[in-house]
């Protein structure tokens, strides 16, 4: 009886070292700031050689990276609004709204590495956190790896601060320089933190394959936000608003690129990629995008394009609302206009700009956001002629 006893223990053991054996991991590698020609610009040869193994998408868009100190939305996040959208996968977020961790870690285990504390309102779940403003992004890859040596993470956001730091300094600090107010210029400190970026990618990617990781790992390689060609993300600058994405690993289908992808989509297709269900159902969120498996044939892939209008809507508005403001000045009338606009009373529903995010879920849904503010843009082009 004790040798059967021992027997079974011995194939429970081994049919659970072939159910982890098989389980599937994703890591998503988010590089702070990356510009989506960055990989067509600059020496990032890992990145692009990477592109031939997987699903790459040229430009994805996040929601504008407008990041309020004041208001209801400096009260529950200290980072802009492409990181809460991301981590909920919906643009209708809410601190109540569960995140993709707080998902995966009821189950599981998650961790989260970055060098800098700006994105602890987005760190809540992960059963494992290292938020440390003194690491390098080496060492941010450094902590990665050896937490993955000692655990079995289901999901790992690794996010590198370093290249959006260097593109801030380029817009606000760097009138005396050479590459003033140009990322791309001789000397700018944004390209060789984008190109030393890519070498720690190299370096993570070498670590997963000669540990023997890589075959049930997921990597998604994208950034949190974009980045101008001035350097940092301005408001109304649609390059702040999209960037590079990239699926590699196992089941992602190799050679093909997608022609759209929204942010907002990562949150639920990363629960899909584990055999998960989605986070939050509220007219807001993203899409599950099958079409990056190598099973599935992506012919006649149509993405709803919610985010890029959202954003350029807003763009629109403050250019409108600009416009209006000044020739005011000679016209009372369209003072009177703009008094009515800002006083929510010119049409059923106020404009959802980036002042009301945390009330854009009032509209129910984004097709009906959209809507709305189309109804006011076309009010505002009118009044102008």
């Amino acid at each position: 009886m004790k040798k059967l006893i021992i027997l079974l223990m011995v194939v429970v053991t081994i049919a659970a070292d072939m159910i982890a054996a098989d389980t599937t991991r994703v890591i998503l590698f988010t590089i702070d700031g990356l510009h989506w020609r960055a990989p067509e610009k600059l020496r990032m040869p890992l990145f692009n050689a990477l592109k031939e193994e997987g699903t790459y998408i040229r430009k994805s868009y996040m929601i504008i990276p407008h990041h309020p100190t004041v208001g209801d939305y400096s009260k529950y996040n200290s980072c802009s609004f492409p990181n809460p959208v991301l981590h909920q996968g919906s643009l209708f977020i809410s601190p109540e709204n569960r995140m993709l961790q707080e998902t995966v870690s009821t189950h599981y285990q998650t961790a989260f590495v970055v060098n800098t504390p700006a994105y602890r309102s987005v760190s809540r779940g992960f059963t494992t956190a290292i938020m440390d403003s003194h690491l390098s992004d080496k060492e941010v890859v450094d902590n990665a790896i050896a937490l993955l040596e000692q655990q079995d993470f289901r999901f790992m956001r690794i996010h590198l601060q370093s290249p959006g730091t260097m593109g801030e300094s380029v817009a606000l600090h760097s009138a005396d320089k050479s590459y003033s107010n140009n990322i791309w210029a001789n000397g700018s400190p944004y390209i060789d933190a984008i190109e030393k970026a890519d070498r720690l990618l190299g370096a993570f990617i070498t670590y997963l394959r000669e540990s023997g990781k890589w075959e049930n790992t997921i990597l998604i390689v994208t950034s949190d936000h974009g980045q101008s060609n001035n350097g940092w993300h301005p408001m109304l600058d649609e390059n702040s608003w999209t960037t590079p994405l990239l699926f590699v690993g196992k089941g992602i289908a190799r050679q093909r690129e997608l022609p759209y992808f929204e942010h907002t989509d990562l949150a639920p297709t990363i629960l899909w990629l584990l055999d998960m269900q989605g986070v939050n159902e509220s007219g807001g969120e993203g899409n599950i995008i099958k079409e990056i498996r190598d099973n599935l044939n992506p012919a006649g892939f149509d993405h709803p394009r919610y985010v890029k209008i959202i954003n350029e809507q807003i763009r629109e508005y403050a250019i409108l609302h600009a416009r209006i403001t000044l020739a005011s000045v000679n016209n009372y009338a369209l003072a009177n206009f703009i008094a009515s606009l800002d006083n929510q009373n010119l049409t059923p529903e106020p404009f959802y700009h980036q002042d009301r995010m945390m009330e854009w879920h009032k509209a129910g849904s984004t097709r009906h956001l959209t809507e709305a503010n189309e109804l006011i843009l076309s009010r505002m082009r009118e009044i102008l002629k």
